[in-house]
């Protein structure tokens, strides 16, 4: 199967980021423009970089892992516990460094970086990985799990996501586990979304993956993909009718100071997937893989304990604090409008109807609650 990846601007300033900054030094960063970026590259690479090699002053190598979650969420909670278990294992060779909240990039910037081994790991949407390689395409379909319980059975099978997160290392990276990212549902500044037809016309942040683009397509919604770290401030502006996440992006990233309406449409189980430098992964001696892939079960299962406490805190704050109103329509009318988007990606890609196939197995044995 065909990959997609784009050409990597080797950013060095990126490299250097720091664990902690001030409020001012982060809200700089965020304006620095593309253009003055890059100059800053030049002028940083022409000067040299004193400081930046892979190697802590203790001789240790860096492991830099970067995430666009605050350090309250479930992904944060995880990555801590990765982080004390393989210093726990192997903290004479390495120091590992957890970057949050876009520290070093946008989730599409981390992921070039984790390419080049400029970092070492990231957390990406599944969405988009979209962008790297087809296969991820599956997983990004609306409506593909019956229910939580198939979605978890389905992302714990080896047979469904082996072929998958083995299908980016053309791309210089791997995927090494999944986390738990919830479902996906509409929120809006002032506009309830029961039906389809409320979408109609409505500008609604989704995902960087042409799956999310048609999905909108189909639901009658003004499709506007957008990083993540700009939707608060595009919401706040009115750039953007609304946008479709967990619920934690209510409360944690601040969308439920804007919008007050949140749908539970339940279009999407997408997962995020932590990614590793091929390079580094097969410089890892068995002994030390071994240790590493303990470590990402240890990651998989704290940040999924963690999650569903975290989504229950989420929408109490959202509704009281808030003042978000939660609505549970009929979903039928949804997963009628997208229907079309199954056969339309079996056809296009028919290498993954087995995998297709696996997931249906999940879902028959784990069929939705009435």
């Amino acid at each position: 199967m065909q990959m997609r990846y784009d050409k990597v601007i080797h950013s060095p300033w990126r490299e250097c980021a720091r664990q902690t900054v001030t409020k001012e030094e982060r809200m700089l960063m965020k304006k620095i423009t593309r253009r003055s970026f890059m100059a800053a590259m030049a002028a940083l690479a022409a000067g040299g970089l004193a400081g930046c090699a892979g190697s802590a002053g203790n001789g240790l190598e860096i492991i830099r892992i970067g995430h666009n979650q605050s350090t309250n969420h479930p992904t944060h909670t995880g990555l801590l516990a990765f982080q004390e278990f393989i210093s726990g294992k192997l903290g004479d060779k390495y120091d590992i460094q957890i970057f949050p909240s876009e520290l070093l990039g946008s989730q599409n910037e981390m992921v070039q970086l984790t390419q080049t081994g400029a970092i070492t790991f990231c957390v990406a949407s599944n969405s988009l990985l979209e962008t790297f390689s087809q296969n991820y395409t599956l997983f990004n379909l609306p409506y593909l799990f019956s229910s939580a319980e198939a979605y978890h059975a389905s992302m714990d099978d080896p047979d469904i996501v082996g072929p998958i997160f083995e299908s980016t290392k053309q791309a210089g990276f791997e995927a090494v586990t999944w986390l738990d990212a919830g479902t996906r549902n509409f929120y809006t500044i002032d506009t309830p979304i029961n039906t389809p037809a409320d979408l109609r016309g409505l500008k609604i942040r989704v995902q960087q993956s042409p799956t999310n683009v048609r999905m909108m397509e189909l639901l009658g919604g003004s499709a506007t993909p957008m990083g993540f770290g700009d939707v608060y401030t595009a919401l706040q502006a009115q750039m953007l009718d609304g946008a479709e996440n967990n619920e934690l992006a209510l409360t944690d990233n601040g969308h439920g100071d804007v919008c007050k309406y949140y749908s539970y449409t339940m279009h999407q189980m997408i997962p995020d997937i932590l990614i590793g430098n091929l390079g580094f992964m097969d410089g890892l001696s068995e002994e030390e893989r071994a240790i590493f892939d303990e470590g990402f079960q240890i990651l998989n299962q704290t940040q999924r304990e963690a999650w569903t406490d975290a989504v229950e805190a989420a929408k109490d704050k959202a509704q009281n604090e808030q003042g978000v109103n939660f609505i549970y329509p009929d979903i039928a009318p949804f997963q009628e409008a997208v229907a079309p988007m199954h056969e339309e990606m079996l056809a296009e890609y028919p290498d993954l109807a087995p995998i297709y196939e696996l997931i249906q197995e999940h879902n028959a044995e784990f069929e939705a609650q009435a």
